[in-house]
């Protein structure tokens, strides 16, 4: 599964945030050595430094040490799991420094528990793919009732699952966590081995146990999994991280000794560290969600007319859908949710929708057949083991009250129909969430399938929007509650506004340009593509993977262990260590086709992929057995991909300088292809930008209103700032993967966040330059930036050459400059260039 942009970015805060993590606890650890009585929290400061927020949360863990603990605040559909899956991998390479180890990953709720715990034991699902990647495919997905030794724990990635109600630890004796169990007594001094029991407790104090320290036995650590975890230290995830903040949960959870904890949570507490945080409007750039929510509140006092609307707007997308396969081959199938009031066999009849009511209306007067029709509910799941997203599934209705709330994951779900009582204010705040996820995280263009719908009759407006607002907020997407259209019978009111140019600046309505990179081709001059003409033009024969033959492989990893036990002459110790062995085969075999399908990552052509492999396994058989490759196949594909991303871009850059050296590649303003400022843009009424230093509107932007929804403070900053330059006579915000964009040579496309216009000397009304601004923060001083600095450098090279005069009249004197501006240089850089 391919990360998107800005789940990379929030990956690459938590790997900067684990580096300055561990080279404090480094500092941490050697100070301690030298003062055992150090009351230093090394985990603040390396959250500090990176959030640039100072309202840091410190914990202690069960033994009283600094307890490094993150949140990432992920919306509803913004790929939480992915994402827990990735920072457990950071975790180990950048902070515990270790392939192996323990994670307790805590849910919630059952629905979520069987279904995260289906994905991780999926060998085929991405999740688990990237704990293989993490452990080198030897990961042990287990739960609360399995046993494991401590082979396991040195050997492997173990993760086990755990439900929320398990860990709370309320009745601490009557938990089977935390009674004494066989199976872990692997972990434990022997019951006689009364001096081991003590240096453990002294270790780790809040192990429970039991005997008293003066008596026969002295005091016994209890063999329970409670135990086990606390001497183990794990890793812990915690999703839907909110619901773990009650007294009992917080120190159930610190009192496992975990070295570092990690939340997800789309609504996390106010004392939560967040150290990331996604918007709603970042998953809407992305394709994740559905936008906007249309929301049809039906004047009629009859639920039937509103479930009848909601077939009739069902069927219509099936139609759309339809239309869309047979033009792309991408099957969707729109399923509709039915809230209802009881769904309880002794409730109907008693006044209320009842889910057998819909069921029978719709099979009788909507003529749906029967087999499109399923109730889920406390006591019948009719989903239950079905593929929603199947070709073969038939299901296109599931009527529920509430069992929908959590653990969903159908992007195939389209309309929610309320048929509970109007005066009803959590049904929308309840399950709105449903039906935002975009199906395959990919935008049809087709609007009504881009879309997501909402039934309900007989409610207030007000109350209708604030329960809407409610729901999106407890997804995590409150940034987003501009982006609902209300409609009812009679009328059709949207939630944004449309504006155009500010009066001033009407003249330059449909005449602002901005250039691009363009190729020639048959029929002329168009917009240069990636994978087009830049990797099309790759010689991947050319391949160079000799660098393989030099990695380094780690003997380690080449052979399981065996660890034999006997009988001991020692009759205080029982058994003792026999031997230790090291097993030749390891179990791991060379896959060429496992390594083929991810070096199609990076080389389209199978075949070509597949010799590459082969080229690649020959370098590495110059130094290394055929078993020691097997060992660390895993390690092997991960570098032999990165070696082939770095040659592509290295390749690419060659063809595309290459072609502009021919000519065949410019540097255009083009008229008829080229990017043309918009003439109206849709703005958040809710949400507009203003000077919070005058309290006043903006005055230069290009339009009469600008969007706050996705600046950050970097941004709005930089915005501000512009509003207050007297040389500037416009600026527009530029929308990430929306609007203007420059093709480099690497198949990410670079969006600047801001076009500003200086005035021109002789014409205060016109403009003679136009500046192209991306901003940078400190800690994003990196390779990606260094590369949109050296493509806007080139930019400039080329704009000086051309002479816009071809093209278009009104740029014949106008000149375009590109830069990237940093977090510590901006201000000074902004008042240079309007000066």
């Amino acid at each position: 599964m391919q990360l998107k942009d800005y789940q990379k970015s929030c990956l690459d805060k938590v790997q900067l945030y684990l580096e300055k993590l561990s080279a404090e606890k480094a500092g941490y650890d050697k100070a301690k050595e030298v003062y055992p009585a150090l009351n230093a929290d090394f985990t603040e400061k390396p959250w500090q430094e990176v959030t640039e927020r100072w309202n840091f949360a410190p914990k202690k863990d069960g033994l009283g040490n600094p307890l490094p603990n993150f949140c990432m605040k992920v919306p509803t559909g913004g790929g939480k799991t992915i994402m827990a899956t990735h920072a457990i991998d950071l975790i180990n390479k950048h902070y515990l420094k270790t392939r192996t180890g323990f994670v307790l990953w805590i849910v919630p709720t059952n629905q979520i528990y069987r279904q995260t715990l289906l994905s991780l034991k999926d060998r085929e699902h991405p999740y688990r793919q990237v704990l293989d990647l993490s452990s080198g495919g030897r990961t042990q997905i287990l739960e609360k009732g399995d046993r494991f030794t401590p082979e396991d724990v040195r050997e492997k990635l173990v993760v086990m699952l755990l439900m929320l109600p398990s860990a709370n630890r309320q009745n601490k004796e009557t938990l089977k966590i935390f009674q004494d169990a066989g199976g872990f007594e692997d972990f434990f001094p022997y019951e006689d081995h009364l001096k081991e029991h003590e240096e453990l407790l002294k270790r780790f104090p809040n192990l429970d146990s039991f005997g008293r320290k003066d008596g026969i036995w002295g005091k016994q650590v209890k063999t329970s999994l409670g135990n086990t975890l606390r001497v183990l230290r794990p890793i812990i995830i915690i999703d839907e991280g909110q619901k773990a903040y009650s007294d009992g949960a917080q120190d159930t959870i610190r009192n496992f000794n975990p070295r570092i904890v990690v939340e997800l949570s789309a609504t996390p507490p106010p004392t939560a560290n967040k150290l990331v945080e996604i918007t709603g409007m970042q998953l809407h750039r992305e394709e994740m969600i559905k936008l906007d929510i249309n929301v049809i509140n039906k004047t009629s006092t009859n639920w039937k007319d509103a479930l009848l609307s909601s077939v009739e707007r069902r069927n219509y997308l099936e139609e759309q859908a339809r239309e869309h396969r047979a033009n792309t081959g991408a099957y969707i199938r729109p399923i509709c949710l039915v809230q209802v009031e009881r769904t309880g066999k002794e409730q109907r009849g008693m006044g209320y929708i009842h889910a057998e009511d819909v069921r029978q209306y719709l099979i009788q007067d909507c003529l749906i057949p029967a087999e499109h029709i399923a109730i889920k509910s406390s006591e019948r799941d009719d989903i239950e083991g079905i593929d929603l997203m199947s070709k073969e599934a038939e299901i296109r209705y599931i009527i529920t009250k509430q069992a929908l709330q959590e653990g969903w994951d159908c992007s195939f779900a389209y309309v929610l129909t309320i048929l509970t009582n109007p005066k009803s204010k959590n049904a929308l705040t309840q399950l709105v969430g449903r039906i935002l996820r975009q199906p395959f995280a990919r935008k049809t263009k087709i609007k009504a399938l881009d879309e997501c719908y909402v039934f309900c009759y007989q409610q207030s407006a007000g109350d209708l929007m604030r329960a809407i607002r409610e729901g999106l907020n407890g997804e995590g997407l409150g940034d987003l509650t501009g982006r609902v259209a209300t409609h009812t019978d009679e009328t059709d009111k949207a939630a944004q506004d449309e504006v155009g140019y500010r009066s001033q600046f009407k003249k330059f309505e449909g005449k602002i340009y901005l250039p691009h990179f363009a190729i020639q081709d048959e029929e002329g001059w168009r917009e240069m593509r990636y994978e087009m003409d830049l990797a099309s033009r790759i010689d991947w024969s050319s391949m160079d993977v000799s660098k393989m033959r030099e990695l380094p492989l780690s003997a380690s990893e080449v052979k399981d262990e065996l660890t034999s036990y006997g009988l001991s002459t020692d009759y205080g110790a029982l058994i003792e260590k026999h031997g230790q062995d090291r097993l030749k085969n390891g179990g791991l075999k060379v896959d060429k086709v496992f390594m083929t399908r991810h070096i199609m990552e990076v080389v389209p052509n199978p075949w070509v992929a597949f010799r590459i492999a082969e080229d690649g396994l020959r370098e590495l058989a110059v130094n290394n057995s055929e078993e020691m490759i097997a060992a660390n196949l895993v390690y092997v594909v991960e570098e032999l991909v990165k070696l082939l991303k770095k040659q592509k871009d290295d390749k690419a850059e060659v063809v595309f300088y290459k072609l502009i050296e021919d000519k065949k590649v410019c540097f255009f303003l083009q008229k008829d292809t080229g990017y043309r400022l918009p003439n109206n843009i849709k703005v958040t009424r809710t949400n507009t930008l203003f000077n919070t230093n005058t309290g006043e509107p903006i005055q230069k932007s290009l339009f009469d209103k600008v969007d706050k929804d996705g600046m950050n403070g970097l941004e709005e900053a930089v915005a501000l700032c512009l509003d207050e330059q007297d040389k500037l006579l416009w600026w527009y915000r530029n929308i990430s993967r929306v609007d203007y964009h420059i093709q480099g040579h690497r198949r990410e496309k670079i969006y600047a966040d801001f076009i500003a216009a200086k005035k021109d000397d002789e014409d205060e009304t016109d403009y003679s330059k136009v500046f192209v601004l991306e901003t940078k923060g400190l800690h994003l001083k990196n390779e990606d930036t260094a590369y949109k600095k050296n493509i806007f450098d080139l930019c400039n090279r080329l704009a000086q050459q051309t002479d816009w005069k071809e093209i278009e009249s009104e740029f014949s004197q106008k000149q375009v400059e590109f830069q990237v501006v940093f977090e510590d240089e901006w201000k000074k850089k902004v008042m240079e260039d309007f000066m």
